[in-house]
């Protein structure tokens, strides 16, 4: 069997405040496969983009990685020095950030920041790079790249510039794609041909992609598999279609039950209580129990870890034979 290439275990970041530590992640474990698409949802605050952020070494301080481990192709990262950490990012693992005005150098031509880009993680010469850039704009869906390589970012529509933001993403042929929140600022039609583009490079690339984003409509089109993230801890796992069709953790039910469908059969939209708890007042126990349904005698103080339950893996009291042994009370 091949190994994951990507493996991230019991992964715990910590931001040191004047009010104390505050924990940003919990023990987070998952695996990406090559050429395999992770999606990453939960609420804002969940922790999805800290997620991201670690694994690519974008953790500065007051933030750190206080436990775990972070493994690409079975050599820990998140202990790398700095230089060697600069090594991996950009070359074996590459960054779509939500916005793509944050990536983009507003003084410079697209062109350039593409071809200096790639010429840091090559050894291709000016011309050749040039070559390679338009080449990429060509594959993301960029029209008549050879001419708008000279442009600059203000002069690309926000969905043309995301297509831009990911022909840097590919510029060094990453293993590892991580995509934060790619199509959030976009319309549906521009949304659809970004998550194209994505699923075209992971076939035609073997591209590993974790993607990051509230959109369970984009999660169901585009992953093969859902992490579901709540309070800094991945509570429910597996295939797209089992959590998507049949979640298990009352919190994954919830963000279910508030799709809209497009059979035509009317039904009231379902509603999670409360909100996303503060950094600074993570209830113990299990961090949902305060907006959870079916939340009973354990759920306020013992903490439900990460099990195989039937399906997938779920964190919940609910499918625990210790605390539910006359079966699943959801």
């Amino acid at each position: 069997m091949t190994p994951p290439l990507l493996q991230v275990r019991d992964l715990t970041v910590e931001f040191a405040t004047r009010r104390g530590v505050l924990r940003a992640l919990d023990r987070v474990s998952f695996d990406i496969g090559r050429g395999e698409v992770l999606g990453v949802v939960g609420e804002s605050g969940a922790g999805k983009s800290v997620t991201g952020s670690a694994v690519i070494g974008l953790i500065d301080r007051p933030g750190r990685i206080a436990g775990g481990e972070i493994l690409l192709d079975g050599r820990r990262i998140d202990n790398l020095p700095p230089e060697e950490m600069r090594k991996v990012r950009g070359k074996r693992i590459g960054m779509i950030f939500q916005d793509p005005l944050t990536s983009l150098n507003p003084l410079y031509r697209i062109g350039d920041q593409l071809v200096e880009t790639i010429r840091t993680h090559t050894d291709l010469s000016a011309s050749a790079a040039r070559r390679r850039a338009i080449d990429l704009l060509a594959e993301v869906g960029i029209p008549a790249p050879e001419k708008r390589i000279d442009g600059y970012p203000h002069q690309f529509s926000g969905g043309m510039r995301q297509r831009v933001v990911i022909a840097l993403a590919l510029s060094a042929e990453p293993e590892l794609i991580i995509a934060d929140e790619p199509t959030t600022a976009l319309d549906v039609s521009v949304q659809a041909q970004i998550i194209t583009v994505l699923k075209r490079l992971c076939r035609d690339h073997g591209t590993a992609v974790m993607l990051v984003t509230h959109d369970m409509g984009v999660i169901a089109e585009t992953a093969d598999r859902v992490a579901v993230m709540y309070a800094g801890r991945v509570i429910e796992i597996g295939n797209v279609a089992d959590v998507v069709q049949n979640p298990l953790h009352p919190y994954a039910k919830g963000l279910m039950g508030a799709i809209p469908t497009l059979t035509g059969q009317e039904r009231r939209l379902a509603q999670i209580p409360g909100s996303m708890p503060r950094l600074s007042a993570i209830p113990p126990g299990c961090p949902f129990n305060p907006r959870c349904p079916h939340a009973y005698a354990p759920c306020p103080t013992i903490r439900p870890d990460l099990t195989n339950y039937d399906r997938h893996p779920v964190a919940c009291h609910l499918y625990d034979p210790a605390y539910a042994p006359e079966g699943v009370a959801a």
